[in-house]
């Protein structure tokens, strides 16, 4: 038998992990990478080799590959295409069999396709573009806890998005001061506040104290305006015992809604939690942090559209999504993928989005996108018209910040909204008519004139990093 080289140390997988002629199946995990091989390391020979590493290959051939049936559980690189502006990095198209994963595991599916592979040698840099889960595999997953339409209906608020407003400073407030922050903002006009992504338990708050003032704060609330309220109730925790513990006390309370991140927290942690949340009536929203240390870079990490799909598996109620009219990265073409994967029950492939795969949902309910960070009252048209209904957007110095104050603010956010979205109703095109209407709106409302001055210079107006490949064309 002829010695085999391994100078670019992937020549062996081409022979096993190579198929272009392969015939896809309906029950197949579909995956696409981009890859930047190393100098003289072969496209076809590259994309195996990821094939390879993450699915049932090693750095060479292995006896035990006769005591199993390889045809029927390897990955198969199935397709290569050019990434249009990139001369040195490709699209690889990758077919992994069903049987590979743990039903209902995002942990186990994630552990594979970004696991090893992504610190092979052969390749310079590598990045998850986009999934395909089979319907086989999406509804062995537990979905959103209650999904928009019952969250709307525990609610009662229909016909508009919903408000919300996270409490600044992020950290320092005293529990009561935090609860004095949280009753503003709600007799305002906002349906909700929220714990901003790092207030745990720390010295100055803890967590028992703060859940008290703002449950507090809710009733009071609730009962000055007629509306249900809510305060997304952090509970991420250092352990899931603790993380359990404060969801429990949440319900004791009678909150309607708890929050987690689910990237620091851990996928195993926030599944769990989820199956928690639907068990015992409970809404849940989920902040990404973390998330740009994965998905900014253009040419290595996960695309947010994958931490979108696996998150509405997981399950959650509300996803922050971006804005891209505000302070965080996202061009608009991109969000409205990622958005309608967090909401349709079925979504076509359209690259001008960046979606690679058709994406079938099955019965899986959606989950409301949420629009935060550096927004204000001028931003209400964009967002009205990039979100729809289906969104919560989400003011925080855009509510805090107003000169007159917390409930000024929230007031000025709800007539800017209840306006654009009147107009919208009327048939009015909100981003080109925008100022008009907001200008029409604050003739009856000092809150939003106040508001509309004191943000009107106020633009986030910087390239975008991770850009569409299809806009380098």
């Amino acid at each position: 038998m002829a010695s085999k080289t391994y100078t670019a140390g992937v020549k062996e997988y081409r022979e096993t992990y190579w198929e272009p002629d392969y015939p896809i199946k309906e029950s197949d995990l579909l995956a696409v990478f981009k890859v930047t091989p190393q100098p003289g390391v072969d496209r076809e020979e590259a994309a195996a080799a990821v094939a390879a590493e993450s699915s049932t290959g090693t750095w060479t051939t292995v006896w035990t590959d006769l005591l199993t049936d390889l045809e029927h559980y390897k990955g198969r690189a199935y397709k290569v295409e050019d990434v249009p502006g990139d001369d040195e990095a490709f699209y690889a198209f990758i077919a992994y069999p069903i049987d590979l994963f743990e039903e209902g595991s995002i942990v186990n599916v994630f552990t594979s396709l970004v696991g090893n592979v992504f610190g092979f040698k052969a390749v310079r840099a590598l990045r998850l573009e986009d999934v395909r889960f089979p319907l086989h595999f999406v509804m062995t997953c537990p979905g959103p806890p209650n999904g928009i339409q019952v969250e709307r209906d525990k609610l009662n608020k229909y016909g508009r998005p919903l408000l919300g407003c996270t409490i600044k400073p992020k950290l320092g407030l005293s529990a009561k001061n935090y609860g004095r922050a949280v009753y503003e903002c709600l007799r305002g006009g906002l349906d909700f506040t929220k714990d901003d992504e790092n207030v745990n338990s720390q010295p100055f708050m803890r967590w028992r104290d703060r859940f008290e003032f703002v449950m507090e704060a809710i009733q009071k609330a609730e009962e000055e305006t007629g509306e249900r309220k809510g305060h997304y109730l952090n509970v991420t925790a250092p352990t899931p015992e603790e993380m359990y513990k404060r969801a429990e006390f949440a319900k004791e309370l009678g909150a309607p809604i708890i929050m987690h991140d689910y990237i620091t927290a851990g996928f195993c942690a926030h599944q769990g939690l989820s199956n928690w949340c639907r068990d015992n009536g409970m809404l849940l929203h989920i902040h990404r942090a973390m998330h740009a240390v994965l998905d900014r870079n253009p040419n290595h990490g996960i695309h947010f559209r994958v931490l979108t799909k696996i998150l509405r598996m997981m399950g959650g109620d509300q996803l922050h999504t971006g804005t891209v009219v505000g302070k965080l990265e996202g061009d608009r073409q991109s969000t409205l993928g990622w958005i309608d994967l967090l909401r349709k029950s079925y979504i076509e492939e359209d690259r001008s989005r960046g979606i690679f795969f058709d994406q079938e949902w099955g019965a899986m309910p959606g989950a409301f996108a949420v629009a935060s960070g550096g927004i204000h009252v001028w931003h209400m048209p964009a967002l009205l018209s990039i979100f729809g209904d289906d969104g919560v957007f989400q003011f925080g110095g855009g509510t805090l910040g107003h000169p007159w104050g917390n409930a000024a603010g929230a007031a000025a956010n709800r007539v800017a909204l209840e306006a654009c979205v009147k107009a919208r109703n009327e048939g009015r095109e909100l981003e080109k008519e925008g100022k008009d209407i907001l200008t029409n709106a604050a003739k009856s409302s000092p809150e939003l004139k106040a508001a509309m001055e004191t943000w009107k210079e106020i633009k986030f107006e910087f390239d975008t990093v991770d850009k569409l490949d299809t806009a380098h064309r």
